[in-house]
């Protein structure tokens, strides 16, 4: 009589720690039934460096005070992780240290991880490796990024009612996801939540792209801020926003105000656009911040002097103006710098004609725009 094969039923461990592996930061939290903002917990993806040397890892670096002239260094590289001696340092101090708020135990934990479409397989490997050798996961399990969007309540983000926790968490149907993140833009089409390969698009503009852009303008124009990649950033996240008029924004900016489209008046000035930036001062812990803009003379020297400030600090300031939208207009016409590349509205006309027409309608229909530089005024009027 033949032996029989004994299955033995593997019960899996109750936890799920779900980590969304960015560029700039990490979005980790425990799944739960009844999911709430609350639950998931942004991280500084990288490894800082002060002045005197002093190293902040990942979160440690909210405790930080003095950002001046600090160095960063971040694992992942153009929408890849490629460095995994300075990312486990900092998956050490998120989950394994004990006063940490997603402190788990590997071995009991269940990990779901993002990457980055059409990651190479080396590098696939290489984290496959990291997480079962180094870590020790009880199960893992591999996504790209954009495919667990689908798995939300698309309907009820374009206003439809939300459904209830006892229905099945399926995915959308179709779905577009518009990522610009950090590093990249990407443009995935996912068909019942899995991607449609041969119509994924890249554009290589992210946020970084843009900081170190308005870095080299404003050390050109104002100070000297190349060193400094955490104030631009900080800067570019309050100050940037996304012109529908391009071209009419310009002239403003340049020539004080614009003609209407009739010719017989003129509308809207430049104070409408510039504002002065005050910078940070990392000595008082004072945030940078924008104010009104007064071209007065009379104005900028009291701006200038130390009774602009109540505790009679002289601020440092600068005014900015075309800076402001030039900048982000990067992601929808990278040829402005010489990056031989479709835009953004481009990319997603190219994706989409890697699709067949019937699921056009569909894709169009529902669009889910994701990604920290979604986040600037004006993205999606113009997108």
């Amino acid at each position: 009589m033949p032996r029989r094969n004994t299955v033995h039923e593997q019960i899996l461990p109750e936890r799920t720690l779900v980590v969304d592996n960015g560029a700039y930061t990490i979005k980790a939290g425990f799944a739960s039934p009844s999911p709430i903002t609350e639950h998931c917990h942004v991280i500084p993806n990288c490894l800082a460096r002060e002045r005197n040397k002093k190293v902040w890892v990942g979160i440690e670096i909210d405790g930080c005070r003095d950002f001046g002239e600090m160095t960063f260094r971040r694992p992942v590289e153009k929408g890849y992780l490629v460095n995994w001696e300075a990312e486990k340092a900092i998956w050490d101090s998120s989950f394994l240290d004990p006063k940490s708020k997603l402190n788990c135990n590997p071995h009991e934990t269940n990990l779901v991880l993002t990457e980055a479409p059409n990651t190479p397989v080396a590098l696939q490997t290489n984290c496959d490796q990291v997480v079962f050798e180094e870590y020790g996961f009880a199960t893992y399990s591999r996504h790209i990024g954009p495919s667990l969007n689908a798995y939300n309540d698309i309907q009820h983000l374009f206003g439809s009612p939300a459904r209830g926790s006892n229905i099945s968490a399926d995915p959308a149907e179709c779905l577009l996801v518009i990522d610009s993140g950090f590093s990249h833009s990407t443009v995935t089409p996912l068909y019942k939540g899995r991607p449609i390969q041969q119509a994924i698009r890249r554009l290589n503009v992210g946020g970084k792209i843009l900081t170190n852009y308005l870095k080299e303008i404003l050390s050109i124009r104002h100070y000297n801020l190349i060193n400094e990649e955490h104030l631009v950033n900080e800067a570019k996240e309050k100050i940037c926003f996304v012109s529908n008029q391009f071209r009419g924004d310009l002239e403003r900016t340049w020539q004080g105000k614009v003609p209407a489209q009739d010719g017989k008046e003129e509308k809207g000035d430049e104070r409408e656009i510039v504002v002065d930036y005050v910078l940070p001062d990392y000595n008082t812990g004072t945030k940078g911040h924008l104010r009104p803009h007064d071209p007065s003379p009379a104005a900028r020297m009291k701006k200038m002097s130390a009774a602009a400030n109540p505790a009679g600090v002289v601020e440092d300031f600068m005014t900015l103006g075309n800076e402001r939208f030039a900048v982000p207009e990067l992601l929808f016409n990278p040829m402005d710098v010489g990056m031989k590349e479709a835009g953004l509205p481009e990319t997603v006309l190219q994706s989409m004609s890697g699709l067949p027409q019937g699921l056009w309608p569909a894709m169009l229909a529902n669009i889910v725009v994701v990604g920290g530089n979604c986040l600037m005024d004006g993205f999606m009027e113009r997108l």
